[in-house]
């Protein structure tokens, strides 16, 4: 008898835990068209870098195509969208480059042209880019 209340009491906790969640915002990631535009967005981003002289040498013996699929999830979750990222923190995966912010800020102008090029609004932009803005110190000088 009293297991079953237990359990009945358990049972109603995680319903209304449940029931009180806020429903989760994608309006962004929807705004970035989803995977498909953020693939794109991320394609074009690291076609950037491959031609820009400040930075490429960072990314010589990287396997790009899976740093792209680790993107791609990791701005898909950023955006709020349904991926989920298992890769290495961002600390982890900066550790011992020594980026500075110079190098940081290329890499978000050739964010930047690659949303252009895909025709993001500018306003869906800025908001990606805030959300990115606060993992700057996650990067640089690790």
């Amino acid at each position: 008898m009293l297991r079953s209340f237990c359990v009945a009491v358990l049972s109603l906790l995680l319903l209304v835990g449940c029931a009180q969640q806020p429903a989760k915002d994608d309006s962004l990631y929807r705004e970035l068209g989803e995977k498909p535009g953020i693939t794109r967005i991320v394609e074009g981003m690291l076609l950037n870098v491959a031609r820009d002289e400040r930075i490429v040498h960072f990314f010589a013996k990287v396997d790009i195509a899976g740093l792209r699929d680790k993107l791609v999830d990791k701005f898909c979750v950023i955006a709020g969208g349904p991926c989920v990222y298992t890769g290495d923190t961002l600390e982890e995966s900066h550790k011992g480059q020594k980026l500075t912010p110079s190098h940081f800020n290329a890499l978000v102008e050739n964010l930047q042209v690659a949303m252009e090029s895909e025709g993001v609004p500018t306003p869906t932009q800025n908001r990606l880019l805030a959300r990115l803005a606060v993992l700057r110190g996650q990067v640089i000088e690790q």
